[in-house]
């Protein structure tokens, strides 16, 4: 007859860290943070707290594992053997597009800059910041000002995407009001304003977001 220690390490052989995560991530994409729980992780995986308690020790942890996991494959995605600036590019979309499928992932990065997520995206363009010939002096600030964008950029455009507008109105029409009332202004006052307004409605949000990045690639070539 087995006992009770060898039906747990069955139980917890067949249970990976690996299915565990990909469940926890389910949970967050799904129904947000406040809703992962280890039972009602437990609940989709049909196991017991416990067995899961073998692998995470706690909410906080499970939480890193995740964003690691979703910035590990975003990552994994960026084109080798490119210039060092289309590498950042690809990295710096990558990142975008992560955050804008897991919008969770944009507050555990700020929230734990030392997880292991944080310190792959910031070798990440650390390492094409090196490569692009910046000198040691400016190593930091580069860095400083594509992460900070990167992840700033990407969190408010995953929050946008999600906020409930105004009668139910989706973005693209919200927008579309907006333009219009920026272009009802009076050209003497806000001809700024007025001028962009145009493009306020008709804007992709990864094209400016690339935009950006390339002023900022701009800016750390005069560096150079």
């Amino acid at each position: 007859m087995a006992t009770k220690n060898q039906r747990t390490e069955r139980r917890t052989d067949a249970l990976s860290k690996e299915r565990i995560v990909e469940a926890a991530i389910e949970i967050l994409d799904t129904d947000g943070e406040s809703a992962l729980t280890f039972r009602a992780l437990a609940a989709r995986l049909a196991t017991g707290a416990g067995a899961i308690y073998w692998h995470i020790t706690d909410k906080n942890e499970l939480l890193a594992a995740a964003a690691d996991d979703v910035i590990t494959r975003a990552m994994a995605g960026v084109a080798s053997g490119a210039e060092p600036r289309e590498e950042i590019r690809s990295i710096a979309l990558g990142v975008f597009d992560a955050i804008d499928a897991h919008p969770w992932v944009g507050a555990q990065l700020s929230r734990e800059p030392w997880q292991s997520a944080m310190v792959r995206i910031s070798e990440g363009i650390g390492a094409r910041i090196q490569a692009l010939g910046v000198p040691e002096r400016a190593w930091f600030d580069a860095w400083s000002v594509l992460v900070t964008y990167i992840l700033g950029a990407a969190g408010q455009n995953a929050a946008n995407a999600r906020r409930v507008l105004p009668g139910g109105t989706d973005r693209t029409a919200f927008l579309a009001s907006v333009a219009a009332r920026w272009a009802e202004l009076q050209p003497a006052e806000h001809a700024f304003v007025h001028q962009v307004a145009a493009k306020l409605r008709e804007h992709d949000d990864r094209e400016q977001f690339l935009a950006g990045i390339d002023l900022i690639l701009a800016g750390i070539a005069t560096v150079r």
